[in-house]
């Protein structure tokens, strides 16, 4: 027998009220996509999974974005929000850019697949063009010729998504392998390249001890520097032409 009590006569026809429903945003839309690419992977991310995961109709979707190529860019844009960049300091311009990369990378690594998404992000947009300006700054502040600065970006850029691309890919084999973990997966590796024939491949097999001895953090570091001390050297040889008084080349004078 039930407690509740009969409805009174004027109250039956109120209409009772349904659940609330949440309104449907590009935030939300941006969300239910970032949890899809977790989940699933850049090869299965899709309008109609999207949906599913909000629990709507395709075609509500279409309301706030136009369609694939527009959610991929909104996602793309969502990595740089909160990513503020400190004002240009030539005393610390190879720090900055060093702390520019690995902050790059860790936002790459919070979600799986979006090196993907990044490499075919254009970053000229309202939202990341104050960024793309303030890592130029870093460059020219350092003292690079301005030619090496505007391409200096695309080229650290180019680096940590494809730095972030390998890592996921080389995870998904590790799993596929049955390696437990990177040190497992690191040693089968050495011990490929040290047991091949010396006279064939001399140089892997001299190498096979340093070639998987660091730790992904390590080799990142490692890559950076070397791209830093690449742009360095532009900066010495400026310096060297000023104070020799010759005048630079033609594409680097300012």
């Amino acid at each position: 027998m039930s407690d509740e009590l009969p409805a009174l006569p004027w109250e039956r026809s109120r209409r009772r009220p349904g659940p609330t429903r949440i309104p449907l945003t590009r935030d939300r839309i941006v969300d239910a996509a970032y949890a899809v690419l977790d989940r699933e992977g850049y090869e299965k991310l899709g309008m109609r999974q999207v949906a599913a995961e909000l629990g709507v109709a395709v075609s509500a979707l279409y309301s706030h974005v136009s369609g694939k190529d527009e959610l991929l860019e909104l996602m793309y844009v969502r990595m740089f929000e909160g990513w503020s960049l400190p004002e240009p300091d030539p005393e610390r311009w190879q720090e900055q850019v060093k702390d520019y990369a690995r902050a790059g990378r860790a936002r790459l690594r919070e979600h799986r697949d979006l090196a993907r998404i990044s490499m075919g992000g254009v970053p000229f947009k309202p939202e990341t063009l104050p960024h793309v300006d303030k890592i130029l700054g870093v460059f020219r502040a350092g003292g690079l010729p301005d030619r090496v600065a505007g391409a200096a970006g695309d080229m650290i850029s180019t680096f940590i998504d494809g730095f972030a691309l390998e890592e996921s890919m080389w995870e998904s084999r590790r799993l596929e392998s049955g390696e437990n973990t990177w040190g497992e997966m690191r040693e089968t590796l050495e011990r490929y390249f040290k047991d091949l024939p010396p006279d064939r491949f001399p140089n892997l097999v001299a190498l096979s001890g340093s070639m998987f001895d660091s730790s992904n953090d390590d080799r990142f570091d490692l890559g950076i520097e070397i791209i830093i001390r690449g742009l360095a050297s532009f900066v010495e040889e400026a310096e060297a032409g000023e104070s020799s008084g010759r005048p630079a080349p033609e594409d680097e004078r300012s």
